[in-house]
């Protein structure tokens, strides 16, 4: 497999792990909110998306810098994808709400 390749399949499972860590994380905000164990929600949470993460990105790198460079980057695409999906559904929600309300 050629450098490049390998590269694009670090970045692309830097996003897959990116999306799984800041997906979960607002998945757990959004459903401790609710519920009465707050602490054992967040605690646990991040617990084991940190697992997933750093385990993730030790599989990932096999001890070669760009290879971690790579997927840190992927991880930081898939941030900034979850936080512009997640400003905008609430958004989209209140509009159905409106529309549906309306005359």
């Amino acid at each position: 497999m050629s450098e490049l390749s390998t590269l694009i399949l670090t970045l692309l499972a830097g996003i897959s792990l990116g999306a799984m860590f800041y997906g979960g994380l607002w998945w757990t905000v959004r459903r401790s909110v609710a519920s009465k164990a707050l602490s054992f929600w967040l605690i646990g949470s991040f617990v084991l998306r940190a697992i997933i993460a750093v385990g993730g990105f030790y599989l990932v790198s096999r001890d070669d810098w760009r290879s971690l460079l790579a997927c840190l980057l992927g991880f930081l695409i898939a941030r900034i994808a979850v936080t512009r999906h997640i400003k905008r559904t609430p958004v989209e929600q209140k509009n159905r709400c409106v529309q549906a309300s309306g005359p």
